[in-house]
């Protein structure tokens, strides 16, 4: 039987004969783990508020991957206070885990929380995005506070957005001695020793810090700090009419656009983003665009096709600088040459006409598709924007819905700072999260990291969908009224994401008058698929239930179909049935390869350069270089020690480097060789 859960008896009634009550005492608080992220072998330090002295009381600590209990411990704290424990990462890399804690007195489950952990060496495989943007002067304890606010979250890399001092001449001062304060472009004083202590508290949590700034922005003074005016783009062949993003009067200029296939300008603003992290430790850069400009010419006259300057713009900033970057694709504008560059991941600001939940999952898949599967996604989508004009508080519905659909897609979220973001300014904190939002986003967030390797792990999306025995609509597509189905295969596990539109007002994700309804809960939900292929088990998990954890479901076959009943569903659930005995995630191989091993090199052939794949099976040294068909090396392009798992390089050849074959030749410190052909067209 199908029940809607509303408020009142019913609800008591109902979740209490149909599930067990999820605590009987309140005495787990706030956790934390002391990083975001992890390396295989790394002590993991957990710290848990204990709010009364469970004394005589068990506590049971399970380590889950997916469904199954990788380790487990148990303690008898006397007292209350902070509790904390240590854990030995597994030596699996990029795999997400949930830890479940559990209060037990006689073998009865009296009180539990959860935490998830990652244990990735590399953040470009599983980044979550966070970002900053007050550099007043704050005091240490308040850049403490937000940067383990964030690490709750598991936030791994943080974008300085507008920490810079002008967009042309980011570092004011030199990099042996910089200014210790300046006005931004909105005329704010940033102070240097906030940035400085930010970068350096998110490092102590393995967060990376990348340093925000356009590809092509200037003031419109720029020429006093050596920037020509002939340098920039224009409206018309004329160099009449200069491209500029207008901005406010009391601000410190317009925005005015350099040609980024310029090599002056190429070779000024990269040495400057040099100068930066001279000055400062950032790891990388956040490269900003402003979107589709319409045509454009540089000083001769010429048009400029501005979408195909960013991928030998990203070429030569990483063969120049080699740090990490990331690059805004605004509205998707150069995405498929941006996927195609030394990027960590993918990044999409999203706009009309991208505004259904549909698009957040087409562009995630497009990008898949772009970079060959290569690269995640993150989407810089901003729910409740037309609020951000005014005070109040985000309507939590619309920004559950909406982050369900991109993690469930496989994508992730930039959402996550001081506050939480709801206008492509970045200071703009008009809307407030409420206590309630807070507690549910650190479900999702511990969802999206539990799970990481059914939801951004690779897997193909297929068209197995969960259908209605009775009572309720499913469909493959999004509609209000109706429950949306969209399933994935990944190895031998067939995974059903369902998304509760049942109680919708719309479709458009941004929730423009924050009055995207609560759904109704879902409880005991009819549903079977057809398969032809013997299911060996069946599983439930929700972010919205039970802090994620797993919850293993009774099922029954009927010639091909297999019925079942979904235990809950309120914003997002995840179902997974399992074909094999024992899937491919649960083997070492999975994580680590028998042998090291080229995995190709994209584009090939190629022109102008091309990313080298490999993966190692350990930690090791090695030499990636390049050697043409006489033997002689080209470029060594990696001597150093690398993590195990998938490793990229870039080589992007001298132009004075003929068209032929090469062989990129990789070699590690216990002897082992390998060599991949590849071929260049000029």
């Amino acid at each position: 039987m199908l029940f809607h859960l509303k408020n009142g008896l019913l609800v008591l009634f109902c979740l209490f004969f149909i599930f067990p009550t999820e605590s009987k005492a309140d005495i787990l608080g706030d956790i934390q783990t002391d990083r975001a992220s992890y390396s295989p072998g790394d002590t993991v330090r957990f710290r848990l508020h204990l709010t009364e002295a469970p004394s005589g009381k068990r506590l049971q600590i399970d380590y889950y991957f997916l469904n199954k209990i990788v380790d487990s411990a148990s303690f008898y704290p006397a007292d209350n206070g902070y509790f904390e424990w240590e854990w030995s990462a597994p030596e699996n890399d990029f795999r997400g885990y949930l830890v479940v804690i559990s209060v037990t007195d006689a073998e009865e489950t009296i009180d539990r929380t959860t935490i998830a952990v990652d244990i990735s060496s590399d953040w470009r495989r599983f980044p979550r995005y966070g970002f900053l943007s007050d550099y007043s002067y704050l005091s240490q304890s308040s850049i403490d506070k937000t940067i383990a606010e964030l690490n709750r979250f598991h936030i791994n890399g943080i974008q300085f957005y507008d920490w810079q001092y002008k967009h042309h001449l980011p570092l004011k001062g030199t990099p042996t001695n910089p200014a210790g304060a300046w006005l931004d472009i909105a005329n704010r004083t940033n102070y240097f020793a906030t940035v400085k202590r930010y970068i350096d508290a998110g490092h102590r949590y393995g967060m990376k810090a990348m340093a925000y700034n356009l590809l092509y922005g200037a003031y419109k003074d720029a020429a006093a700090d050596g920037v020509p005016t002939q340098w920039r783009l224009f409206k018309d062949a004329y160099h009449s009419n200069p491209d500029y993003h207008d901005l406010p009067d009391s601000w410190a200029s317009d925005i005015y656009l350099m040609d980024p296939s310029n090599e002056g300008w190429k070779n000024y603003i990269i040495n400057k983003m040099a100068d930066v992290f001279k000055a400062l430790p950032f790891d990388g850069w956040h490269i900003d665009q402003l979107g589709n400009r319409g045509r454009l010419y540089n000083y001769g006259g010429r048009e400029v096709y501005l979408e195909q300057t960013f991928l030998p713009f990203i070429v030569l900033a990483k063969d120049s600088l080699n740090v990490s970057l990331v690059m805004n694709a605004v509205n998707q504008y150069g995405q498929q040459g941006i996927a195609q560059s030394p990027v960590d991941f993918l990044y999409t600001e999203v706009w009309s006409p991208n505004e259904s939940y549909a698009d957040l999952v087409s562009i995630i898949l497009n990008n898949n598709s772009y970079s060959d599967n290569k690269l995640t996604t993150t989407l810089a989508a901003y729910v409740n924007r037309s609020l951000s004009s005014k005070g109040g508080y985000f309507n939590p519905p619309g920004v559950l819905l909406t982050d369900a659909v991109i993690f469930a897609a496989g994508g992730s979220h930039l959402e996550l700072g001081e506050h939480l973001l709801s206008n492509e300014y970045f200071p703009n904190n008009n809307l407030k999260m409420s206590d309630g939002l807070k507690k549910q986003l650190i479900h999702y967030y511990d969802f999206l990291v539990a799970y990481q390797n059914l939801l951004r792990d690779g897997g193909e999306f297929n068209r197995v969908y969960l259908k209605s025995k009775n009572g309720i609509s499913i469909r493959s597509y999004a509609q209000t009224g109706s429950v949306w189905n969209f399933s994935k295969l990944k190895d031998d596990l067939q995974i059903f994401h369902l998304i509760n539109f049942t109680k919708a007002n719309s479709l458009k994700w941004r929730d423009d008058y924050g009055n995207q309804p609560e759904p109704d809960t879902l409880i005991n939900i009819p549903v079977f698929f057809t398969t032809q292929k013997e299911v060996k088990a069946l599983w439930f998990a929700s972010p919205d239930f039970n802090g994620g954890s797993v919850r293993n479901i009774d099922f029954r076959r009927s010639g091909d179909s297999v019925l079942f009943e979904i235990p809950y569903l309120k914003y997002w659930d995840m179902v997974v049935a399992d074909y094999g005995a024992q899937t491919a995630l649960d083997e070492e191989e999975a994580s680590y390869p028998e042998k090291i091993r080229f995995l190709g090199n994209y584009p090939n052939p190629f022109n102008p350069a091309t990313r080298i794949d490999f993966s190692l099976n350990k930690a090791t040294d090695v030499e990636l270089s390049v050697y043409n068909v006489a033997g002689q090396k080209i470029v060594t392009l990696c001597r150093q020690r690398l993590s195990a798992g998938r490793q990229s390089f870039l080589w992007n050849p001298d132009s004075n480097l003929p068209s032929a074959v090469y062989f990129a030749v990789l070699k590690t410190s216990d002897g082992k060789k390998l060599s991949h052909k590849m071929l260049y067209l000029k």
